[in-house]
């Protein structure tokens, strides 16, 4: 790749940039996102659940507005959680709050397990909706200020990736605790459902607690002597002096106004990217799956006990859970090569290629036509969008304000996410399924046509010099700007 300005002039930054990501990377990453884990594990078990809550599983039909927020209340406490990482982040730093996250999640996950009523039920999802919400404002910007910047996409995506293997663990969970005592599930099932979560928090409480703080963060906040160890643990070495000129070099470059131009462009590009990645309904399949597809008129699904249905539409939900987590390799194969931009575009086109081809066969009374659709609108989601967006947030930022801005972003996030799963239940009650998904198609067009204009290339690129395109180039030239340095002549670039 022809980049000529692909270096920035420190040596300290040029050699973080540059390191080869060794087990030691992806462990501290994997640590990072066991919050992603946890988003994807709730976005997934009260689906499951909801029908064998003795308080709760009639609600659809009595309370369609309570029931809503049953599901979509975890993520408004993720926006607020969210907000409030925004407020605190920058101060405090990185770890301390993944920490703090990790032990308000397995508190959560315990108090929603011991529910005695709706009203706790409900307390006890926002709680873990506050802890899921901080970690994502800040897992992904963590991640980008160690990550060396020609892998920054491979460890970013464990966000998206861990996110569906949540997904996937709830299913598995959820059928495996209905196979193996079915005659317990309105009694003890359902609370091992929501119960489970507290392991995966409870592993990253400890273990985290062993991570380095992020070496920008550190260096920025002139704690020089952690800087160095943290430093040290991802194979750079430093002298005092060294980390002092970085110190100096990231001041120079970052500015002390929380609301440049250069932000506010970078801020709208990726609001705009997240509130688009949940309103075309990615988590409709993850959040309601298995309640949709019990009630579909395919395999013998409507017939049999209250157990069965729910356990085929477990089982059938769990297919597009395991296609998440493979497509989603597909995009660590291809985040880095080919980038974010190519990978978004595409992703958003297909998304609304199956929704047309879902609902028209939907609407046609060819029933296992949604599944398909589902499975290729969450194929095309998951190698070009879902990571994407992660990516794009933790790396468009300055190191100083990088988690009050991802902070910020992750309420987008959230807002969108909470706004499209209250709305589901209202939408498929008065369009039905086959026209909701054209809603789906025609706002997965508009995220093609407006991210085709605006969102820049980014690959290869250090976080400082992406911060620089935003800072020297309006919002309608800052994707010509980026494309500067990309050879024509180079096949790889063409990727991008």
């Amino acid at each position: 790749m022809n980049n000529t300005s692909n270096e920035t002039t420190d040596p300290v930054l040029n050699e973080l940039n540059g390191k080869i990501t060794t087990k030691f990377y992806w462990a501290v990453t994997l640590l990072a996102t066991i919050g992603g884990f946890l988003f994807g594990y709730d976005t997934s078990n009260i689906g499951t659940d909801l029908s064998f809550i003795p308080f709760a599983k009639n609600l659809a039909a009595t309370d369609p507005f309570v029931y809503g927020y049953l599901i979509a209340g975890a993520s408004l406490g993720a926006a607020v959680g969210a907000l409030i990482a925004a407020l605190l982040t920058d101060k405090y730093g990185r770890k301390f709050l993944l920490i703090t996250d990790a032990a308000i999640y397995t508190i959560g996950a315990l108090l929603s397990a011991f529910s005695v009523d709706l009203v706790m039920l409900l307390l006890s999802r926002t709680l873990i909706g506050l802890a899921v919400g901080a970690d994502s404002a800040i897992a992904t910007a963590y991640i980008a200020e160690y990550a060396p910047k020609n892998r920054r996409g491979h460890l970013s995506l464990m966000q998206q990736w861990m996110i569906t293997w949540g997904i996937l663990g709830a299913y598995f969970v959820g059928m495996g605790v209905f196979f193996i005592a079915p005659q317990l599930a309105y009694t003890v099932d359902w609370r091992i459902l929501l119960g489970v979560a507290a392991i995966p928090s409870l592993i990253g409480l400890v273990f985290r607690f062993y991570m380095p703080e992020s070496p920008r963060w550190l260096i920025l906040h002139e704690k020089y002597d952690k800087a160095i160890a943290a430093l040290k643990r991802f194979n750079v070495t430093a002298k005092l002096s060294e980390i002092k000129t970085t110190h100096d070099y990231l001041v120079e470059k970052e500015t002390k106004q929380k609301a440049t131009p250069g932000i506010k462009r970078a801020f709208v590009i990726v609001g705009l990217f997240m509130m688009f990645q949940q309103i075309t309904g990615i988590n409709i399949p993850f959040y309601y799956g298995p309640v949709v597809i019990a009630k579909l008129h395919i395999f013998g699904s409507t017939g049999g006990t209250a157990i069965s249905s729910a356990v085929f539409g477990i089982e059938a939900s769990s297919i597009l859970a395991i296609i998440n987590v493979l497509a989603t390799l597909i995009g660590f194969r291809l985040i880095d090569s080919y980038g974010r931009r190519a990978l978004a575009l595409l992703g958003y086109s297909g998304m609304a290629f199956f929704d047309v081809l879902g609902a028209v066969l939907y609407l046609s009374h060819i029933d296992i036509g949604l599944l398909i659709g589902f499975a290729g609108f969450i194929i095309f989601f998951a190698f070009g969008v879902g990571g994407t967006g992660w990516i794009i947030q933790g790396e468009y930022f300055p190191t100083q304000y990088r988690g009050l801005f991802a902070s910020l972003i992750a309420v987008v996030d959230w807002i969108s996410n909470f706004a499209i799963i209250e709305l589901f239940p209202v939408m498929d009650l008065k369009i039905g399924l086959g026209y909701t998904m054209a809603v789906f198609a025609v706002l997965s067009i508009m995220a093609v046509v407006i991210f085709f204009y605006i969102m820049p290339k980014t690959k290869g690129k250090s976080v400082e010099e992406i911060n620089d395109i935003f800072e020297n180039n309006t919002l309608a030239t800052v994707r010509n700007a980026s494309m500067v340095g990309y050879s024509d002549n180079s096949k790889t670039d063409k990727k991008q």
